[in-house]
């Protein structure tokens, strides 16, 4: 429960057809504009010019096919995939969407792997496999490796839709210090799609964080009662206890927690602190990862954001994941505290 009239993410119970699911499969708003043309690539680092060349190449091929085979016709011969390998923040995800739009976002899928994996939980793999295989494109962002069951998933949808030709493109995510030691690397994702792996082409993406920043997460908390009247100053403001809400999310779907925000313009939180459990914490991650898409500003009474997750969590296989989370969640509160001056 809250208090000051604020409306409450807990009182949402979101019913999302599968039609809105596979249509909000498009690069996010942070890349809605993007493409190879507003890619700057750096001199220093000539494999991001070669990246611009090859996936500009590897668009025109897929259009190419697309004028020419119908989707039930494209398995007879090789669609490309092509896997984007670097550092955070050299512009992958830029280069994913710019692939997108390239090829057309009515005919390309785009979306992380946590929201293909929740799309396979909400209608099944069968019709998963059915809906994708109409696009001529399917982009992963941010394909990970740290849940076992999820990666076989993951594996055998690509293999299925590579069979029915259609393109595959994916990235990886490594944060900052992260190069070396537990680094998600080329030859991991290969590694663990042995089916697809002589299908994928490695494209290299050397260079350093554009933003030259690491991670974000030293934003203060603030006190609840600044929270409840930053709430009540906006109309498309919800305000939640934190512990309500982590409850909450329990109860629903991970793919329905974009609808979950629809219309909200700022999150309000009340007696922020440390997740329990990992279970909480990966639905908090997903949630977060909606909030970022959407642009949503937050506001955290109580912790800061850098203790949210306990250090054996950081510590654990997870860790990308939850550093991820810290990292944009932080530059959400920044935002929102920003709000509140």
């Amino acid at each position: 429960m809250t208090s000051g009239g604020a409306p409450s993410l807990t009182r949402r119970r979101p019913v999302v057809p599968p039609d809105r699911l596979l249509a909000e499969l498009v690069p996010p708003r942070h890349f809605a504009a993007e493409s190879f043309a507003t890619y700057r690539p750096d001199p220093a680092h000539p494999s991001q010019q070669a990246a611009v060349t090859r996936l500009s190449s590897v668009a025109e091929q897929v259009r190419r096919r697309s004028q020419k085979t119908p989707f039930w016709k494209r398995g007879r011969t090789a669609a490309p995939a092509v896997y984007l390998d670097g550092g955070f923040g050299v512009g992958k995800t830029h280069l994913l969407a710019s692939l997108a739009h390239a090829v057309g976002v009515d005919q390309a899928a785009y979306g992380t792997f946590v929201e293909y994996t929740n799309l396979v939980g909400a209608l099944g793999f069968l019709p998963t496999v059915e809906a994708l295989a109409r696009r001529r494109l399917v982009c992963i962002d941010e394909f990970e490796l740290d849940d076992p069951g999820d990666t076989v998933l993951m594996s055998r949808l690509l293999r299925e839709l590579a069979d029915r030709g259609v393109a595959l493109a994916a990235t990886s995510n490594t944060l900052p210090g992260s190069l070396g030691e537990g680094r998600f690397a080329a030859d991991d994702f290969l590694r663990e799609i042995q089916a697809l792996a002589s299908r994928f082409e490695v494209v290299r993406v050397d260079g350093e964080d554009y933003r030259h920043r690491s991670v974000r997460t030293d934003v203060q908390g603030l006190r609840d009662d600044e929270v409840r009247a930053a709430a009540a100053d906006r109309p498309d403001a919800t305000l939640d206890d934190f512990t309500d809400l982590l409850a909450h999310l329990a109860t629903v779907h991970p793919s329905r927690y974009g609808a979950l925000l629809d219309g909200v313009g700022l999150v309000a939180l009340t007696g922020v602190q440390a997740v329990p459990t990992q279970d909480v914490a990966l639905r908090l991650v997903v949630l977060v990862d909606r909030l970022y898409d959407r642009d949503v500003p937050v506001l955290l009474g109580g912790t800061q954001a850098k203790d949210l997750f306990p250090a054996d969590m950081l510590a654990g296989g997870y860790r990308k994941k939850y550093y991820r989370a810290l990292s944009r969640l932080g530059s959400l509160a920044a935002d929102g505290a920003a709000l509140v001056g």
